[in-house]
């Protein structure tokens, strides 16, 4: 059966690989952006997560164009890089806001439907960054680390209802945003993995449609890496 589906930052990127592999597979898809933009068949909705009413304005649309949010994919986020001592209280504030409080903010309205159905599933998009720390970015590994105690409190909380949280814990990941970085700085990091080379969009998607899926029914709070071993053991 179609599901309703809902992932925020759907319009490039890992969001938009997730929305393109739940919409393969037949689902009913809709995605926030900043732009208006989003994958052939999927329905736009613009949504600032810094902002409650925007976020609940976002999921009445959704609601009227295919039904309550049966899946919800937290994917949107934003990085502002900044040693410590140099970090601002805004740079600080944006990231937690939008990475962290964002996700509480969809992930509360999304379990007032999930409730009433009995059933559902809540999927953050978090980073190995948050489990190893990076220089430069103590607020986006604070707001992405925060996903692991949101998603295991949420697991607790509405487990009696068939509703599972779970985290995806992508490392360094093919995407326009890497793509630009200097070709020795892609080999160092490539360095780093074990499997010597950086993942994709595609499988960071196929391990989110897993937890999706009613094959994993019995897999909440977990934290699932892909990674190609960069994290292990954290």
């Amino acid at each position: 059966m179609s599901r309703s589906v809902l992932v925020t930052g759907g319009n490039r990127g890992i969001g938009r690989a997730i929305a393109e592999a739940f919409l393969a597979q037949g689902d009913c898809v809709a995605v926030t952006s900043r732009n208006g933009d989003a994958p052939d068949g999927a329905f736009a909705v613009a949504c600032e997560l810094t902002d409650p009413a925007s976020v609940d304005a976002a999921f009445a649309a959704v609601e009227e164009h295919q039904g309550p949010v049966e899946v919800l994919v937290a994917n949107a986020g934003i990085t502002r890089d900044m040693l410590i001592m140099r970090m601002s209280e805004d740079d600080w504030s944006a990231v937690i806001d939008t990475n962290l409080t964002g996700s509480y903010r969809l992930a509360k309205r999304a379990a007032t439907k999930m409730l009433r159905l009995r059933r559902g599933r809540i999927i953050f998009v978090s980073s190995v960054v948050g489990l190893l720390g990076s220089p430069g970015q103590a607020n986006y590994a604070a707001s992405k680390a925060g996903l692991v105690g949101l998603a295991r409190s949420l697991a607790r909380e509405l487990g009696s209802r068939s509703i599972t949280a779970n985290v995806v814990a992508p490392g360094f990941i093919e995407t326009d945003m890497t793509a630009v970085l200097p070709q020795e700085q892609q080999a160092a990091y490539r360095a780093q993995i074990p499997l010597q080379r950086m993942g994709t969009a595609e499988e960071v998607a196929a391990t989110v449609v897993w937890l999706a899926d009613d094959r994993s029914a019995y897999v909440t709070g977990a934290v699932i890496p892909v990674d190609g071993g960069l994290g292990m053991g954290h």
